[in-house]
């Protein structure tokens, strides 16, 4: 597979990417500050919905800030490329075979360790969380519904569930979101196939529209955790589907009125600060939300952040072994490596506040996600340069 060319302006960290993790801290700071200066902005704001049968399905605010997250990545997307990809068929079935057969458990699984036994006296045994009712469901109060009870809660009927269970909730729906357009950033710093990485990011952004709301139900399911199929099917349809179908025809139609170079150096230069930025939004809010919890206990951060990162570096670890046992060149066990270890954070925030609320422990797990993205991924990226060696070198082809 040819490298596919990724202009400089993708290749490069602006500075929202480089100090991704000092901007995240920052709107954590911010959104603790709102939340003590105005408490009721941010209610506000996620009252701002699509109800259905008076549950809250779809908050606006949200919706149009992951639009905004998801857009400029979906409008990168060669799908040209994504039917090329059988020509390497050896790193393109790793990669989906890692994110999609192994992934999703092994984070069910050390997330259950971590919160669930070693941290769950640390959370606190008793401690609980107010989540969304599942989408369609109307049970009265008092009601028992998986490990959650239904409670009212300012006039509205949500689920009482183990405040641990909610941060587990949040890490499986990061388990089951791999690759995003920073992975595009850490294959081009770790020297990789810049074609096969985009390629990825396309496949796995369809095979997300396939397998993210199955196999979420059914880890949320085996988690004893409401099951919402309608919602996730929903989430998909929303923060992927949509902003897929949105790339696609507006890429075909300012690449045949405009042109490749008016697109590449005009557009996506436009585009490219506006995922983080409306990232960022996003966790303001969501932090405005959960100041309160995080001020009455600041480990909670550390308490999720330690089962994310040994489950990025025990991903990063198979695929990069597995890429060695079935001698792919550097050039693509690199970003093979990368996309697995790496998470679409965007649609594991957004579903999490979908599924959940914008208040919930589950949308606070996915954002401690983004929390240690940055600096893993630069960790990882270094490790790769110093292992360049256990891989055969691409020969360059000969003349007959």
């Amino acid at each position: 597979m040819n490298k596919t060319n990724i202009t400089e302006k993708t290749k490069k960290l602006n500075v929202f990417e480089r100090y991704l993790t000092i901007w995240v801290i920052l709107c954590i700071l911010g959104g603790i500050v709102l939340g003590k200066l105005a408490p009721g902005l941010a209610k506000s704001l996620d009252a701002m919905a699509v109800y259905v049968n008076q549950a809250p399905v779809i908050s606006i605010p949200i919706a149009v800030c992951l639009f905004f997250m998801m857009y400029p990545i979906m409008v990168k997307i060669d799908f040209a490329e994504v039917l090329k990809a059988g020509k390497s068929i050896k790193p393109v079935a790793l990669t989906l075979f890692v994110n999609w057969a192994i992934k999703p458990f092994t984070m069910y699984a050390i997330a259950l360790f971590f919160l669930g036994t070693l941290f769950h006296s640390l959370i606190g045994p008793d401690a609980v969380d107010v989540v969304k009712m599942p989408f369609g469901l109307d049970l009265p109060v008092g009601t028992s519904y998986g490990v959650g009870t239904v409670v009212l809660e300012n006039g509205v009927k949500m689920l009482q569930v183990p405040l641990w269970r909610s941060y587990l909730a949040g890490c499986i729906l990061l388990g089951i979101a791999p690759c995003t357009a920073m992975v595009l950033v850490w294959g081009y710093l770790a020297k990789g196939n810049d074609g096969h990485t985009l390629v990825m990011v396309a496949i796995n952004s369809l095979t997300m529209l396939v397998l993210y709301g199955p196999l979420g139900g059914f880890l949320l399911g085996v988690g004893k955790l409401p099951v919402p199929w309608q919602a996730l099917l929903l989430s998909i349809a929303v923060y992927v589907a949509l902003p897929l179908a949105a790339g696609f025809f507006s890429r075909k139609w300012i690449l045949a009125h405009k042109g490749p170079e008016w697109f590449e150096k005009k557009f996506l230069h436009i585009l490219t600060p506006i995922t983080i930025l409306a990232l960022l939004l996003t966790l303001v809010l969501l932090f405005s939300f959960k100041g309160e919890t995080i001020l009455n206990n600041p480990l909670t951060i550390l308490w999720i952040a330690i089962p994310l990162f040994i489950q990025t570096c025990l991903i990063f670890a198979v695929a990069y072994a597995l890429a060695r046992l079935l001698k792919l060149n550097y050039e693509d066990a690199a970003p093979s490596a990368m996309i697995g270890a790496s998470n679409h954070f965007e649609v594991a925030i957004a579903t999490a506040t979908m599924l959940f609320g914008l208040s919930s422990g589950a949308a606070l797990a996915t954002v401690v996600g983004v929390l240690i993205e940055v600096p893993v991924m630069l960790m990882l990226v270094k490790f790769c340069l110093n292992t360049q060696n256990w891989f055969k070198p691409v020969l360059p082809k000969t003349q007959p």
